[in-house]
C-alpha cells in the first residue's frame, strides 16, 4: 500500500456581496470539467500556496496583518512567512481566476478603480496568467499592496488520505471591493454565479449545483447570517 501524498498549502476565497434590501449573495465558480483536481463541482476561487508567496518580496508588497500576527491565526507549526504567505496566496489566486484585486494604495486606502487603472490591470492579469510578470513585481508597478485587512480566516479543511492529490486549504471571507466585478469565466473557471447560501443549497440538494462537502459546510454557516453586515462583524471585517 503506498503512502498518501503530503497535502500541499492552498488558500481559497469565499467573496460577499450585499443582495436585495438585506441579504447577500456567494460568489460560486465551476472548475472546468478536464481540471485534475474538482473539475466540474463548483467551489471558491483559490489555489495552491507558492514559494513566491512566502517570500520577502511578496511580504513586502502587503498591509493589514504581519506575519507574527497571521501565525497567531493560523499556528505554530508554520513560520511567519509560511502564515502569511497562506494570505498573500488567497488574494493573488482570487486575481488571478477571477480578476477581483483586494489591494490597498500606500495611502492605507481601498483600491481606486479608475478606468485607466482598470485597463492596466487586465494587461498585467494576462501577463500574470502568462507567467510572464510574478504578483509581487505586478502589485509593485501599480504602487499597489496586498489588503490582508479585507480578508478573514473563516475555516480550515484536509483532503483525506485516500485521494492521491491532497490539500490543507485555508477557506477565507472577503466582502467584493466597490467598483469590481469578478470575471464570469477564465482558464480556471468554466461557469460563475452569485446565489444566496440557502439558494445554492437548495440546487445542491437538486443534483444541479455539484459541490464537495467543505463548499457545503460553509455555505451553510453562512446560511444562518441574515445579513452581510453580521458576516462581516463576526468575522471581524466590519469598519
Amino acid at each position: 500500500m503506498s503512502e498518501p501524498g503530503k497535502p500541499k498549502q492552498a488558500a481559497t476565497v469565499i467573496l460577499l456581496r450585499p443582495a436585495g434590501p438585506r441579504g447577500f449573495e456567494v460568489f460560486i465558480t465551476r472548475r472546468p470539467d478536464a481540471m485534475p483536481f474538482l473539475g466540474g463541482m463548483y467551489c471558491y476561487p483559490g489555489g495552491t500556496v507558492s514559494k513566491e508567496d512566502c517570500r520577502a518580496a511578496a511580504i513586502a508588497r502587503t498591509v493589514g496583518r504581519t506575519p507574527k500576527q497571521a501565525r497567531q491565526i493560523i499556528g505554530a507549526a508554520f513560520t511567519p512567512e509560511q502564515a502569511i504567505g497562506l494570505w498573500i496566496a488567497a488574494v493573488r489566486e482570487v486575481f488571478e481566476e477571477v480578476g477581483v484585486l483586494l489591494a490597498a494604495e500606500p495611502s492605507g486606502a481601498k483600491l481606486s478603480t479608475t478606468p485607466e487603472r482598470a485597463v492596466r490591470l487586465a494587461a498585467r492579469h494576462g501577463e500574470l496568467t502568462n507567467q510572464a510578470l510574478s504578483f509581487a513585481a505586478l502589485l509593485e508597478r501599480e504602487q499597489l499592496y496586498c489588503d490582508l485587512g479585507s480578508l478573514s480566516h473563516f475555516s480550515y479543511w484536509q483532503t483525506p488520505a485516500r485521494f492521491a492529490m491532497r490539500f490543507d486549504t485555508r477557506f477565507f471571507l472577503a466582502a467584493l471591493p466597490p467598483g469590481q466585478t469578478p470575471l464570469a469565466t477564465s482558464y480556471e473557471v468554466a461557469h460563475s454565479v452569485w446565489l444566496t447560501p440557502d439558494r445554492a443549497m437548495q440546487l445542491f440538494n437538486r443534483g444541479q449545483l455539484p459541490m464537495i462537502f467543505p463548499t457545503f459546510a460553509s455555505l451553510r454557516t453562512l446560511a444562518d447570517f441574515d445579513t452581510l453586515q453580521s458576516v462581516l462583524q463576526e468575522f471581524g471585517l466590519a469598519k
